[in-house]
């Protein structure tokens, strides 16, 4: 296995990364003051999930003919355009429209994942998605607090240009460094040439019969019981997470009387704790203990991360808050990368990137869902969707163990092969 691909992978999706978690922290603020009701944050932030959510089994399946490197090459190019126009955006459908774009690009994480899926094994795979995951753990380390300084100091306008120009960067470092990893895809002439000629049908039945095949794609997939169990626990894990994040936010502000730096020291912790996990003992667990057993002890850890957090005295955030949240860096830092191990090394060669596709759809699908959940349980109760999420951890430990009966050696054939 070569290394030099992954590390420019990591370098570009780290890059990436750093641009998101320069903007993302300072969204909810920025949308208020161009005069959004937490109704409209909560559209703006699911307006770029959507996209994803839309845009990543697109990005995953066309990785599959053409490449991964063409693929990343363009999403990258559109989401340094997308931020670009954060920094002009000065109403709220401009920044709708800023958020849209930049969903769209970022929708390339399957490609990525699959670019790993090409150039590693199943026993170092693992070890490489972890180090994926790194990347966005130290994106929400140095992003933030790269955003706070730069808000502070030199207005929102430069927020979005600074974030344009490193994915800039990142866009010219693919374009020299980063080789076509897929062997059997397609030059884009002739997948071009290869794709059936227009039929003339009307557009309503070319849109169902788009819409049925995806469909069928998504059949295929979860006609797979393993997969579809990673699924599910794909679904439910992200719902629980991102359904607490705002309503985290909010409560740290409210309750705890954080200031807004303070909020980036809590996210760079976490991050810190993320680099850690999936980029130094990830290997070493996963060779010691097994995928199966990360993927249970991570949803119980995660459980703890957030079921606690809004019953712990309100002078203890930067005490007894901070242990509670080295649970919930833990256990997402084991969950989420196993889970796209998993899925990758139940799926056909041939079909990972479309599959793994539907995974982020599933993830994008959550997280759409997930900030509306919060805000309505949090005006209710603000312990509410902590105690929610808790419960869906609870449930995908559930499923995490049912995972038990596939052994682990049969994940080089899958268990139910798909069509």
């Amino acid at each position: 296995m070569k290394k030099s691909p992954l590390a420019i992978l990591f370098l570009t999706v780290l890059l990436d990364l750093i641009g998101f978690g320069i903007v993302l922290p300072l969204l909810p603020t920025y949308a208020k003051d161009l005069g959004a009701n937490p109704f409209m944050i909560g559209l703006i932030a699911a307006v770029y999930s959507t996209m994803q959510f839309l845009f990543s089994p697109v990005w995953g399946k066309l990785s599959d003919y053409i490449g991964r490197r063409p693929v990343m090459l363009v999403s990258i190019f559109l989401a340094a355009v997308s931020y670009f126009f954060f920094s002009m955006a000065t109403t709220i459908p401009l920044l709708i429209l800023s958020r849209a774009m930049s969903g769209v690009g970022s929708a390339n994480i399957a490609a990525a994942q699959a670019y790993i899926t090409d150039v590693t094994d199943s026993s170092g795979r693992s070890k490489a998605m972890g180090m994926l995951g790194a990347a966005f753990g130290i994106g929400f380390i140095i992003g933030p607090l790269i955003g706070g300084f730069l808000k502070t100091n030199f207005g929102i306008e430069m927020v979005g240009y600074v974030a344009s120009a490193l994915i800039g960067i990142d866009f010219i470092l693919a374009v020299f460094f980063l080789p076509e990893s897929n062997r059997e895809a397609k030059k884009i002439s002739e997948f071009l040439q290869a794709r059936p000629k227009a039929s003339g049908k009307p557009l309503l039945e070319s849109l169902k019969e788009k819409s049925d095949a995806y469909v069928d794609g998504v059949r295929q997939a979860f006609g797979s019981r393993p997969i579809a169990l990673l699924m599910s626990t794909n679904f439910i894990f992200t719902f629980g997470i991102v359904n607490m994040q705002i309503a985290s936010i909010l409560l740290w502000k409210e309750y705890f009387h954080s200031t807004d730096q303070q909020i980036g020291y809590l996210f760079a912790y976490v991050g810190f704790l993320s680099v850690i996990v999936q980029g130094g003992l990830m290997g070493k667990m996963n060779k010691r203990f097994g995928e199966h057993r990360l993927f249970l002890w991570g949803h119980l850890l995660t459980f703890v991360g957030v079921f606690f957090i809004p019953f712990i005295p309100g002078d203890s955030l930067f005490s007894l808050g901070l242990g509670i949240l080295f649970f919930f860096a833990a256990g997402t830092s084991l969950v989420n990368p196993i889970n796209i191990s998993m899925i990758s090394l139940y799926s056909y060669k041939q079909k990972q990137g479309q599959i793994l596709g539907y995974g982020q759809s599933i993830n994008s699908f959550a997280r759409i869902l997930g900030p509306f959940s919060g805000s309505i349980l949090y005006s209710m109760a603000p312990q509410l969707p902590f105690v929610f999420a808790g419960v869906l951890m609870l449930a995908g430990t559930m499923i995490s163990l049912s995972l038990f009966k596939y052994e682990i050696e049969a994940l080089e054939t899958p268990v139910e092969t798909i069509n």
